[in-house]
Formats: structure tokens, C-alpha cells, sequence
């Protein structure tokens, strides 16, 4: 609830899959939302994170990254362009949820990262 608050407050419009489907199915759907063009970004969320991003990055164009902090966030799209951002629910209280997750949304690609972003297939 925090992370929707947050994004209609700045403006995003927020594209809700999956709410209570399995981490499989919310990794998949936010990753074919992604990889379809209907989104820029995503955030999924799980007990741990882990499982959601897994799913996720198996959609083709998705570069999920399991995130714990802002400064992380910021580091996933700086340095490794990705487009969605995995949190996991266990140990991420609403503030740090939201701070993350404008992290994310307003940190740009470094251009000097572009080659090695290019590698990774």
C-alpha cells in the first residue's frame, strides 16, 4: 500500500498484477508487463524478494535486482539498468520501501555503465 501511495502521489500511473497470486505468477506478470512495453519499471514483492526477482528475470528484457536499501536501488539502475526492483516483505518496513523505491525512480542509467550493461544478456 505504501509503494502504490507513493507512486500515485508522484504521479506514475500504477498498473497492479498479481496482488495475492503465487511469487511465480507475480514475478511472471510484472515481468511480462515489462517486457510487453505496458511498463518502464516494475516492483514486486515477496517474504524474501528472492523468489519474485527469480521469476521475474526470466522474462525476456527484465532486469530484476533484489534491493535492501536505497542506496542499493539507486546503485541496480546507475550501474546495472534495471528495470524492476525486488523487495522482500520479511524485513522492509514501509519507510525504507518507499525510500527505495524512489531511489529507483530517480536514478538514471550511467552512461559509462552502457557497455557493460550490454553484456549481460
Amino acid at each position: 500500500d505504501a509503494i502504490v501511495a507513493l507512486l500515485a502521489d508522484r504521479g506514475h500511473d500504477v498498473e497492479v498484477v498479481a496482488l495475492g497470486d503465487p511469487w511465480p505468477d507475480a514475478g511472471r506478470l510484472v515481468g511480462e508487463a515489462i517486457g510487453a512495453g505496458r511498463c518502464e519499471r516494475g516492483v514486486v514483492c515477496c517474504w524474501t524478494g528472492t523468489g519474485v526477482s527469480i521469476a521475474a528475470n526470466k522474462v525476456p528484457g527484465v532486469r530484476a535486482a533484489l534491493c535492501t536499501d536505497a542506496v542499493t536501488a539507486a546503485g541496480a539502475r546507475r550501474w546495472n539498468d534495471a528495470n524492476v526492483l525486488a523487495l522482500g516483505l520479511r524485513l522492509t518496513s514501509p519507510v525504507v520501501a518507499t525510500e527505495m523505491v524512489d531511489a529507483f525512480l530517480t536514478t538514471e542509467v550511467e552512461p559509462s555503465e552502457l557497455t557493460n550493461i550490454k553484456r549481460v544478456p
